[in-house]
């Protein structure tokens, strides 16, 4: 049996150097792109910070992060340290990070996400979409890891 939480997408090489550190750019310049982000975490084994472009979800008064492609290594990271960094120009924020498992709660944080970025990541999500049923979501969701930030 696979584990399911081992899923991952990487990026493409134009994405990985050509467009991660455009809007990671324009992000650290105060020009967020969709309301980017730059996500610092300390690397699980160098302890070195390392950074990368995400989209917070603002939903109900909280905020999220969904991995779009998967089990990464920021979502690694962030499982270790539990904690990180937010940037949007000057601005850093420092955050708590927990993963959401319930799917009473990942389906309404997921619908959310789809419906604000499909446009953007709706390709790594495999056919589940805003108006996907509860249940398609709640079978999609494992693959997608969420984290809420505190």
């Amino acid at each position: 049996m696979t584990n399911q939480r081992s899923r991952y997408l990487p990026p493409g090489r134009f994405t990985r150097y050509v467009m991660n550190p455009l809007v990671a750019g324009l992000t650290r310049l105060g020009l967020p792109l969709a309301g980017s982000a730059v996500l610092g975490v300390r690397g699980r084994h160098s302890g070195e910070l390392r950074t990368v472009p995400v989209n917070p979800l603002p939903f109900e008064g909280r905020r999220y992060l969904v991995a779009a492609r998967g089990e990464t290594q920021w979502v690694r990271n962030l499982r270790v340290s539990g904690t990180a960094e937010l940037s949007v120009g000057r601005r850093t924020e420092q955050v708590r990070a927990t993963v959401l498992t319930d799917p009473a709660d990942t389906v309404p944080v997921l619908r959310e996400y789809l419906r604000r970025w499909a446009w953007e990541v709706g390709a790594f999500f495999e056919g589940v979409d805003s108006s996907s049923s509860d249940d398609e979501l709640a079978a999609a969701a494992h693959r997608h890891p969420i984290f809420v930030l505190s």
